[in-house]
C-alpha cells in the first residue's frame, strides 16, 4: 500500500517477540507494523491502512460507495484475521518465526499437526478466494483494493514457504500473478528469510 499510494518509507526490522521496551514504547501491544514519521506514530495495520487511504495520491484503493468499500474491509479484516490465524500463523510461526527464536522463547522445530491443521485450513481459504474471482475481477469487486493486496501479502508468506498448490488453484494462480507483476509488490517478493529459501517460482511473475 505504500508503495501504491507513492509514500517513501525505510523499513526498520523488528522481533516483537523480545518485546525490547523501546519498541514497547511506540506500541504498548508489542505488534508491528509500526508507522512513525515528523508528527507522530501510527500503531497497527488498519490504522496505518486508513491513512494511507486518505492520500490523494497513487492509486485509489478504496471504492466510491459505502457498500463498496464495506466489502473491501470485510475482505482485508477476513485475511488479517480469519486467513492469519486458521492459516498463517499455524504454518508460518512454525516453520518460519520458530526458528529465530531462543528455546525460552518458544524457538525449535515446527508442530507438524498444526502445520497440518494450516494446510487443511488453507485449502477452504484458497476455494473462498477461488469463489470470489468468479464472481468478480478482483477480491472485491471491478477493481483492485487493499483487499487484494493484504490477501495477497498473507498468500506470499504462505507461498515463499513453497505450501500452496498453483496447479489446483488455477483462477487464484491467474489473480495472484496480476498482483505480483505489480512494481509495488516486487520488494516483497525480493524480500528474504534468513537460511530459508523460496521455491524458484515464487519470483517469478508468470508462474
Amino acid at each position: 500500500m505504500l508503495h501504491e499510494k507513492s509514500v517513501v518509507t525505510e523499513l526498520v526490522d523488528e522481533r516483537p517477540w523480545e518485546r525490547r521496551l523501546d519498541f514497547l514504547m511506540l506500541n504498548p501491544s508489542g505488534e508491528v507494523p509500526v508507522l512513525m514519521d515528523d508528527v507522530g506514530v501510527i500503531a497497527g495495520h488498519y490504522p496505518i491502512s486508513e491513512w494511507l487511504l486518505t492520500f490523494d495520491q497513487g492509486t485509489p484503493l478504496l471504492p466510491q460507495t459505502p457498500y463498496e468499500q464495506a466489502e473491501v474491509r470485510r475482505l482485508t479484516a477476513w485475511f488479517d484475521e480469519k486467513f492469519h490465524e486458521e492459516v498463517g500463523r499455524l504454518i508460518v510461526y512454525e516453520k518460519i518465526d520458530r526458528r529465530f527464536m531462543s528455546a525460552q522463547d518458544g524457538g525449535g522445530g515446527p508442530d507438524l499437526d498444526t502445520v497440518r491443521a494450516g494446510l487443511h485450513n488453507l485449502n477452504l481459504h484458497m476455494s473462498y478466494i477461488e469463489y470470489l474471482l468468479e464472481r468478480r475481477d478482483w477480491l472485491a469487486g471491478d477493481d483492485m483494493s487493499m483487499a487484494d493486496l493484504t490477501a495477497a501479502a498473507h498468500l506470499s508468506c504462505i507461498d515463499y514457504i513453497g505450501d500452496i498448490s498453483w496447479k489446483k488453484w488455477s483462477i487464484a494462480r491467474d489473480w495472484y500473478a496480476r498482483i505480483k507483476s505489480r512494481p509495488s509488490f516486487r520488494p516483497l517478493l525480493a524480500d528474504h528469510v534468513s537460511g530459508v529459501r523460496p521455491p524458484t517460482h515464487y519470483v517469478d511473475l508468470d508462474f
